[in-house]
C-alpha cells in the first residue's frame, strides 16, 4: 500500500522490481522470432505524428557481437546476453506521415481527411528545425527501448541500456542510414546469480511540483 494506492498490478510489479543487469547467462539464447516480439512490443510505443522513425539491430551472433564489443567500451554484456540492440533513431521528417497514417486510414481509426492535419503541423514543427529532427529521433528511440526493458522483464528476461560506445564507428560498421542515429544499446537475456535489486531512487518529493 502506497499513499492509499494498492501496488499489486502484474505491470507496477515489472517495473518496480526491474534492476540493470550486470550479470547474464552466457549459454542462453533467444530465438529469432523472441527478438522480433520484443521488437514488436517496443514498436507499439508513443511517436509524435505516428512516424515510428526508429529501427532496432539485433547483434546476437558471436560474429556481430564481436565486432561490437570492442566500439563499446567493451562491455561483457554484449558478449554474454544472448542480444544486444542497436536502437537508432530516425530523423523526423515530415514527408512520410501520409504514408504512415495509411494503415491508420485503412483500419478504420483515422478518416481520410484528417491527415493533413498532422502532416501540415508536423512540416512546420521539424522540416527546417534540424535540432527538433534529432531530438525527435532520440525521444522515439528512447521510448521504444523503454517498452522493450519493461516487456523483457515481464519475460523473466535482464536488460541492460548503455550509452558507452563510438556513435561514429557503430555508425560505420552496421552500415546507418545517413538520417540515424544510434541512440542506445540495449542488452536482453537470461540473467545469472549476482545482479542488485532496483537501487532506491530519490524521494518523489525531491523530484514532483503539484501546481
Amino acid at each position: 500500500m502506497t499513499n492509499g494506492i494498492t501496488m499489486t498490478n502484474a505491470v507496477i510489479e515489472c517495473i518496480l522490481s526491474r534492476s540493470a543487469t550486470k550479470y547474464y547467462d552466457p549459454t542462453a539464447t533467444l530465438s529469432d522470432d523472441q527478438i522480433r516480439e520484443l521488437v514488436r512490443i517496443g514498436t507499439t510505443a508513443p511517436t509524435s505524428f505516428h512516424l515510428q522513425n526508429w529501427r532496432f539491430i539485433a547483434v546476437r551472433s558471436p560474429e556481430a557481437k564481436a565486432r561490437l564489443r570492442p566500439i563499446a567500451w567493451n562491455q561483457p554484456a554484449i558478449s554474454e546476453a544472448a542480444v544486444t540492440f542497436i536502437v537508432c533513431g530516425q530523423l523526423a521528417d515530415s514527408g512520410v506521415v501520409p504514408e504512415r497514417l495509411a494503415p491508420v486510414v485503412e483500419a478504420g481509426i483515422m478518416p481520410a481527411k484528417m491527415v493533413p492535419e498532422w502532416e501540415i503541423p508536423a512540416r512546420g514543427l521539424y522540416m527546417e528545425y534540424p535540432q527538433r529532427q534529432r531530438d525527435e529521433a532520440v525521444r522515439t528511440a528512447t521510448f521504444g527501448a523503454a517498452a522493450m526493458v519493461y516487456a523483457a522483464r515481464s519475460l523473466g528476461l535482464g536488460s541492460t541500456p548503455m550509452i558507452g560506445f563510438d556513435p561514429e564507428a557503430v555508425h560505420r560498421e552496421f552500415g546507418l542510414a545517413e538520417d540515424e542515429v544510434p541512440v542506445m544499446l540495449l542488452s536482453i537475456g537470461a540473467e545469472r546469480p549476482g545482479n542488485w535489486p532496483q537501487k532506491p531512487r530519490r524521494p518523489v518529493a525531491d523530484v514532483l511540483n503539484l501546481v
